[in-house]
């Protein structure tokens, strides 16, 4: 049987946060596991989708570094069934040059993905990153805009009551929009803001956006709150009212690619 990267005790009572690498290439695995250990992270490893729900039901992990492309049970199907339980931040790996693909991922609730060949210190700096933002911020009290309430101490939020399932992300780029009211915000600023980079690919989120739009408008397909701002990018309207710049929620914010 498999076993797992060597979890120490000691490592264990310090409260390292548990990583669950997911990838068929022993290769990579050794690497970004050698790589997150020395970052003093506590490392499991599967080199399959069961083996990876197994592992996980052992020992749930803070994060999982997942590869898209596995055998039997791929990636995008894994990550449905981790998030079916519980949330749990997520990054993508994947081989592939196709955007479609890590758009795929982006829309099964990945916080992040890294494509092949990577360098394992970006992997590092991304999951430090993506960590980072899935800790309560206990400091920070509950606060509400247009029937949304936000709890970031419990990274909780509702929609007139009834609690909403968002991801890491998605909580995060919400909770941005309502501490920030009325701004107009470019893709470039919200990757900054939200992600906590200033370079990667904006197509992450138009991805993100939309997807919050299913969760928090009361008609995706015609945005009130989360609205296309022309040229520019996107605004959070707590009064509601769709002006020119919400009028659709199709076409690009900068207007040269399909958007949110």
């Amino acid at each position: 049987m498999q076993q797992p990267y060597e979890l120490t005790e000691a490592r264990a009572t310090a409260g390292a946060a548990r990583v669950l690498v997911v990838d068929d290439d022993p290769t990579v695995a050794e690497i970004v596991a050698g790589y997150l250990e020395r970052a003093g992270y506590l490392v499991d490893h599967a080199d399959d989708g069961p083996t990876a729900l197994t592992r996980a039901a052992a020992h749930w992990p803070d994060l999982v570094v997942l590869d898209l492309m596995l055998p039997g049970m791929d990636g995008l199907e894994v990550c449905r069934r981790l998030r079916g339980h519980a949330a749990v931040p997520v990054i993508m790996l994947t081989a592939r040059g196709d955007e479609d693909d890590r758009i795929l991922g982006l829309e099964v609730g990945a916080d992040d993905y890294v494509t092949k060949p990577f360098s394992p210190r970006e992997l590092v700096l991304r999951v430090e990153s993506v960590l980072r933002r899935s800790r309560p911020a206990s400091a920070d009290r509950s606060f509400s805009r247009a029937g949304l309430t936000l709890d970031p101490g419990a990274r909780r939020a509702t929609k007139d009551g009834a609690e909403l399932a968002l991801t890491l992300r998605e909580f995060d780029l919400l909770a941005f929009f309502l501490r920030n009211p009325g701004r107009a915000f470019s893709r470039e600023d919200l990757m900054r803001a939200v992600w906590g980079w200033d370079f990667g690919d904006l197509s992450t989120v138009t991805v993100h956006v939309r997807r919050l739009r299913a969760k928090v408008e009361d008609d995706p397909a015609r945005p009130r709150l989360i609205q296309t701002v022309w040229g520019v990018g996107y605004r959070f309207e707590p009064s509601g009212h769709a002006g020119q710049a919400g009028q659709s929620s199709q076409g690009g914010p900068d207007g040269s690619e399909g958007a949110a």
